[in-house]
């Protein structure tokens, strides 16, 4: 008998790994159905943003950042982890109201919706990844082998994002303009990271928003990791960590929370 509770929870443990996994494929599949292209649009598009962003800020209004030879590459690098954290949390804002007809029907479990859009968006990362590795091969004419840390900034990416994730998207089953909201603060966030300059561009007086920015801290590590020998910064990691577990814990709480009256509402 004491055997049971032990087996319950590794069965439903197993469950929940399958479910998740085939969230993760639908949602993946689903995204490019009926494309030609397929998976390939999650390249095209941000590549095609990258080339815009190049062009007006490069070639039309001639910026040069101090220290920084190659401005594609250097945008490219900073733009892959916003991307990532981007589409967790925005995508996840509507998520449990396209999965409605599963919560009200059944005992599914909820929380696993933002985490299977985490890594389906993490899909698209690697591959993007992959072509920023390739682009720095090519250009600068190296490959760093600190980019064996990377995983180490995606996992706390995923917890920083999935406990977001759970924030708004808990919260849009009763409040339907959190959706639209998030895409406001989104867009204030992304302006807000250093992506297109460097922090020393920032003026002094607003430093403090970079500094209690966490993309900011992945933004500058994944440039580091991809396009020189540095080592990760203790520190910065700690941060990061600290970041990540604050909001996964306080998501996940937030999510259970609300989730009570999921079936009630939807």
């Amino acid at each position: 008998m004491a055997n049971i509770p032990g087996r319950k929870f590794l069965h439903n443990l197993v469950e929940r790994r399958a479910l998740l996994f085939q969230l993760v494929r639908r949602d993946f599949q689903q995204r490019f159905v009926g494309s030609a292209a397929g998976w390939l649009w999650g390249v095209i598009h941000p590549l095609v943003l990258l080339l815009s962003w190049t062009f007006v800020f490069q070639v039309c209004l001639k910026t040069r950042l101090p220290g920084v030879e190659h401005y594609t590459i250097f945008l490219f690098c900073g733009f892959l982890p916003w991307l990532l954290f981007q589409e967790t949390v925005q995508r996840s804002a509507g998520a449990l109201l396209d999965h409605s007809n599963l919560i009200t029907k059944t005992m599914f479990p909820a929380e696993v919706v933002p985490v299977s859009i985490f890594l389906s968006s993490l899909i698209n990362h690697l591959i993007g990844l992959g072509l920023a590795v390739i682009a720095v091969a090519i250009v600068l004419r190296q490959v760093s082998p600190m980019i064996v840390f990377l995983p180490v900034y995606m996992f706390l990416v995923g917890l920083f994002a999935v406990g977001l994730a759970w924030i708004v998207a808990s919260l849009n089953v009763y409040l339907r303009d959190t959706a639209q909201v998030i895409n406001v603060v989104l867009t204030l966030w992304f302006w807000m990271t250093p992506i297109f300059i460097s922090e020393q561009q920032v003026p002094k007086k607003f430093r403090f928003v970079i500094d209690a920015n966490p993309l900011s801290l992945v933004v500058r590590a994944y440039r580091d990791r991809l396009m020189t020998d540095r080592w990760p910064d203790v520190a910065e990691l700690a941060i990061l960590a600290g970041y990540g577990i604050t909001a996964f814990v306080l998501g996940g709480l937030f999510f259970r929370h609300l989730k009570r009256g999921f079936a009630d509402v939807l």
